[in-house]
């Protein structure tokens, strides 16, 4: 079945080529020097950063593991990552926006380097220092730059549209690109050149220095709400008020969490699924096979995105649909596909048609991430950006700590269905969120269409 995976890649490697290559004018936006100087500067450290974060997941586990950890010990530090950053991610989302998303960004490379040193430790608690840094930098890495990007692209008055160019690109290099490198390079340093597993966190902790530096050299500070008269608590009242005021806002923090929970559910789920009874599997290229999937899902989002007569609101309610039908493929599979029980070997059938999904699924991923953003800089009230996103990680994070600590405790088919459901859901949300968005503009012309009327009584009168 090797050749399986070769097709599979194979095929996805001509798809994303061929969609960035066949872009003709109707999928580009005109942009000007200025916009193209700063989009590349912001992809630059946003690809450093990012490869901070993917050249240590491979190799988390495995290091954990090497340093002669069992299971329940291991799934303890990986529950304090995620606790980690729902206990202090409003906090530091809120310090953002206060203090400034330049110097939160900054604050994300020097915690993230320091989490990278403890992976030299094999002590325990130090471990476990690690991964509480290392939550607080991943509540920073999802707020901060984003936060920072949409205040400085407003501030420097690009156009509207043009974020979605830098969103798409940002995902398709980052969530993509960096992340098949990343994988391959963390391969080369700790199994071909033997620096060992420790040696990817190192070269991680290089690269976040790369991008520190730029930031300190290059980017603006900008805030949400610099006034001395308001305190954290404060803060975290606006965004409170602003979520529960404002039902779009809610939704849209609902519909991120159902989706971003079903995603790093999967993540935990994809090898046991593939490889039921010990299945010969080669993770790396899945692993790169899915980044494929997620680099074609931004390179069709992108061309979305271009589009103005089609809505974000409008396509993300068949994107959530079918996400949640790709992962119901393996509930689908163990009924109408025998299950193999013989040990070892290569992927059964029944993963073939699972691995299919999964790159579907990714592809879906590769649609969301850029599309949430969008929707975000629309949405969410400059003043309190990265807090109310980081209140939007504290549902997410709960369910992930809830699954991670029961994983064993249903049957695979169980969890599928659950992540199944919660697109699902999602799609639901989103069409709610679309007839509200379409309903606030039809009131928006209409108020404005009065105002236009009252000011020209007097001159016919």
């Amino acid at each position: 079945m090797e050749i399986f995976y070769y097709v599979v890649f194979g095929g996805l490697s001509v798809v994303v080529a061929a969609m960035e290559f066949s872009k003709n004018s109707k999928d580009r936006i005109n942009t000007s020097s200025a916009f193209n100087s700063f989009k590349n500067n912001y992809l630059v450290v946003y690809s450093l950063m990012m490869a901070g974060d993917w050249l240590q997941g491979p190799y988390v586990y495995f290091l954990y593991k090497h340093y002669g950890f069992g299971q329940a010990e291991i799934g303890r530090l990986f529950i304090a990552g995620f606790g980690s950053s729902m206990l202090f991610g409003t906090i530091v989302g809120s310090l953002a926006d206060k203090q400034g998303r330049k110097r939160a960004s900054v604050t994300y490379c020097i915690t993230y380097i320091l989490s990278c040193m403890t992976k030299h430790s094999p002590q325990y608690n130090v471990l476990m220092l690690g991964r509480v840094l290392g939550g607080i930098a991943t509540s920073l890495l999802f707020s901060a730059f984003e936060s920072w990007l949409v205040a400085e692209h407003n501030k420097r008055g690009f156009e509207q549209q043009w974020l979605s160019v830098t969103f798409s690109k940002a995902i398709f290099f980052g969530n993509g690109l960096v992340a098949i490198v990343s994988g391959l390079f963390a391969n080369l340093l700790t199994d071909n050149l033997g620096f060992g597993p420790v040696a990817p966190f190192d070269a991680a902790a290089c690269f976040l220095a790369i991008g520190m530096t730029i930031i300190l050299s290059s980017w603006g500070e900008n805030y949400g709400d610099p006034s001395e008269s308001k305190d954290l608590f404060t803060q975290f009242k606006i965004a409170a008020t602003a979520i529960s005021s404002d039902e779009k806002i809610a939704l849209l923090g609902a519909i991120q969490s159902l989706f971003e929970g079903s995603m790093y559910t999967f993540v935990f789920l994809w090898t046991p699924a593939l490889s039921p009874n010990d299945e010969d599997i080669p993770h790396g290229f899945i692993f790169a096979t899915f980044m494929l999937g997620s680099m074609l899902g931004s390179s069709i989002a992108s061309r979305l995105m271009t589009r103005s007569s089609l809505k974000v609101e409008s396509y993300m309610q068949v994107v959530f649909g079918v996400a949640s039908v790709s992962l119901l493929l393996p509930v689908i599979t163990s009924y109408l596909v025998a299950p193999s029980t013989v040990k070892g070997g290569g992927i059964s059938f029944g993963g073939c048609i699972q691995m299919i999904g999964f790159c579907i699924f990714e592809a879906c991923v590769g649609i969301f991430w850029p599309s949430i953003m969008k929707m975000r800089s629309q949405y969410i009230p400059e003043e309190a950006r990265s807090t109310i996103m980081n209140f939007f990680r504290i549902p997410l994070n709960i369910f992930v700590c809830v699954v991670l600590y029961n994983v064993s405790a249903f049957p695979m088919t169980s969890m599928f269905t659950m992540c199944s459901v919660f697109l699902f859901l999602a799609s639901l949300l989103q069409r709610r969120l679309m007839g509200l968005a379409e309903s606030h503009k039809s009131r928006t012309i209409e108020h404005l269409m009065r105002e236009r009327d009252t000011e020209a009584e007097p001159l016919t009168a």
